[in-house]
Order: structure tokens, then C-alpha cells, then sequence
């Protein structure tokens, strides 16, 4: 329980410091968490489907895409298709939800391990895609 604490320890600080921008929770704290270059941070959040990628066949398969926020703020959603199961029928323009670990890159950030973890050591994530739940 206390890792647990400790890993949602920054979004829990990060929303301690929530000012009123017109924007969602959710899309403050991954906008702070890039204006910061924060990593290793749990978030949930929701965006448009803007960019379909191929996916990542080297070493663990990845399905990639890019959606973008409320906040016009783009995330590349990396999610591992050998723990989890693939989002068939995604299309630009969809709505998808997500709940993983951000990690900070210059384009607007990763948000990864959207699956549960088969060893119990992680958060486990999902992402919600047309009335669905991938995990």
C-alpha cells in the first residue's frame, strides 16, 4: 500500500496546485506534467484520436497512436498488445479514455502501461474505446 502512495504521491501534488484555466483536471495535470518534465506519473485523461500509428513490433508489440486533449496538448498512447487486447476498430476522430503512466518526451508526452500487470507490482491501466475497457 505504501508504493502505491508513493507513485500517486505526485499527481496527488499536482492537483494540490490545480489553478482554475478553464481546462478539465485531468488535462491540467498532464499539462503541468509537461511544462514540468515530469515522468512516472499515474494519469487518466480522455482525447480525439488524431493519428493512427503502425504498430511497434520490436521487442514487445505495441499498438501506437496520438490523441489530442481539450487542451490542444498531444499524447502518443503506447499500448502493449501482448498483455492486453488490441482496440479494433479505432479511427481518427474517435474518443478514447486512458488510465496509465505518463512519461514526458518533447511532443507532448507517452502515456503507457494501459494494461493490467500480470505481476502485480504496477498500477493497472485501460483504455476505453466505444463502450469497451482494453486492459
Amino acid at each position: 500500500m505504501r508504493h502505491l502512495f508513493l507513485l500517486m504521491l505526485p499527481a496527488i501534488l499536482l492537483v494540490a496546485c490545480f489553478e482554475e484555466t478553464g481546462l478539465s483536471e485531468s488535462d491540467q495535470i498532464l499539462q503541468d506534467a509537461f511544462n514540468n518534465q515530469t515522468s512516472n506519473l499515474q494519469v487518466e485523461g480522455q482525447g480525439e484520436v488524431i493519428v493512427l500509428l503502425q504498430d511497434d513490433l520490436v521487442g514487445t508489440r505495441h499498438q501506437k497512436f496520438i490523441v489530442e486533449l481539450d487542451s490542444a496538448q498531444t499524447l502518443l498512447i503506447s499500448h502493449n498488445i501482448d498483455l492486453a487486447p488490441r482496440i479494433y476498430g479505432l479511427s481518427v476522430n474517435d474518443n478514447v479514455s486512458f488510465y496509465g503512466e505518463y512519461e514526458w518526451n518533447v511532443e507532448g508526452g507517452v502515456v503507457h502501461w494501459t494494461h493490467i500487470d500480470p505481476y502485480g507490482v504496477h498500477i493497472d491501466g485501460w483504455i476505453k474505446h466505444d463502450g469497451q475497457t482494453y486492459q
